[in-house]
């Protein structure tokens, strides 16, 4: 009844690994920021945009973050 066929091949205290979306939401959030910096240096108003865009996805990898270290 305890053994369910589980194998894990992670050292003990080792976090786990991200899930992909949470790779992407992190590399969107980063160019979002690169961006907001280059849109805000050339005086556009349009960097308010990114940096939105940065905020949801940064709100994306946290969760997925959050929820693959749940499920493992």
């Amino acid at each position: 009844m305890g053994d369910n066929g589980r194998t894990t091949c992670r050292p003990t205290g080792s976090p786990p690994p991200m899930p992909r979306l949470a790779h992407f939401a992190l590399i969107m959030c980063l160019l979002a920021v690169a961006a907001a910096v280059v849109s805000f240096v050339n005086g556009s108003w349009l960097g308010i945009v990114w940096v939105l865009l940065a905020g949801i996805t940064s709100n994306m990898w946290w969760y997925y973050r959050r929820k693959a270290q749940a499920d493992a």
